[in-house]
């Protein structure tokens, strides 16, 4: 199956905005949902639940779906598309910007009615279902929308994807090469290609440790384009750090986060 879980980022501070007001945020958190649900259950996702202000949905039951895969990216690039076409109405009526981060991840899970004697949902569980809540975590350190896992972009041949990094999320011991999907084939233009494409090179001299190559490559890429800017710095502010340690010829390039 292909899990997604999407959460509006910074939702604490604008609840706090609505603490006398609490159905001011229902609404807000409502006209927020409608649009994000229509899109997965148009691209043939199933809601699992509601949390807040996230929102857990899945691919591949309770009806089979051999391109579960492909239909959660595609599912995830338009709910950014949407979300960027609602944003004039958002700061008119609720006074502030929505942004969110989706993740993704492909993998074998359980699926079916779990709970407990009492009380049971339809419902995913699995290791690929944390990992998924994981990668969102962590879009806003990649100042990426979106992020997947290896095994949803490699079923999504469809979608072109950057390579992001690799990784250890916190409460996993094995690293992870994430990704980030940039759009369709037949919309990613010529010169985006090519920038994703630098982009991997800088990533390969990095980590080789040519941290002078590396360095060179990423300050190209941030002085040529705005786009994909938090990334080139992230890079960046590790080199130094990188540089003065003795990483040793079998590091495998993987950073880990400590926090959620």
């Amino acid at each position: 199956l292909t899990l997604l879980f999407c959460d509006i980022r910074g939702f604490t501070p604008i609840s706090e905005q609505y603490k006398t007001d609490p159905q001011g945020l229902t609404n807000l958190i409502n006209r927020f949902l409608t649009p994000m649900t229509r899109i997965i259950m148009e691209n043939e996702g199933t809601i699992d639940k509601y949390m807040g202000d996230c929102i857990m949905a899945f691919w591949g039951a309770p009806l089979a779906n051999p391109e579960h895969a492909h239909a959660g990216v595609v599912a995830g690039l338009e709910m950014h598309r949407t979300l960027n076409e609602l944003q004039p109405k958002f700061k008119e009526k609720y006074k502030l910007e929505i942004k969110i981060g989706v993740g993704l991840n492909t993998g074998r899970m359980s699926v079916g009615n779990m709970g407990s004697q009492i009380r049971r949902a339809y419902t995913v569980m699995g290791d690929a279902v944390n990992l998924a809540s994981r990668l969102e975590g962590i879009t806003k350190e990649y100042g990426a929308d979106i992020i997947v896992g290896e095994e949803t972009m490699k079923a999504a041949p469809e979608v072109i994807f950057r390579e992001l990094d690799r990784v250890r999320v916190k409460g996993k011991e094995n690293a992870v090469t994430i990704y980030q999907p940039i759009g369709l084939r037949s919309e990613v233009s010529a010169e985006t290609v090519k920038r994703l494409e630098a982009f991997q090179e800088a990533l390969a001299t990095y980590r080789r440790q040519e941290w002078d190559k590396a360095e060179a490559l990423l300050l190209k890429l941030k002085e040529s384009s705005y786009a994909g800017n938090k990334l080139y710095e992230l890079f960046l502010s590790r080199i130094p750090i990188l540089r003065e340690k003795n990483l040793g010829p079998d590091w495998d390039g993987a950073f880990t986060f400590e926090t959620k």
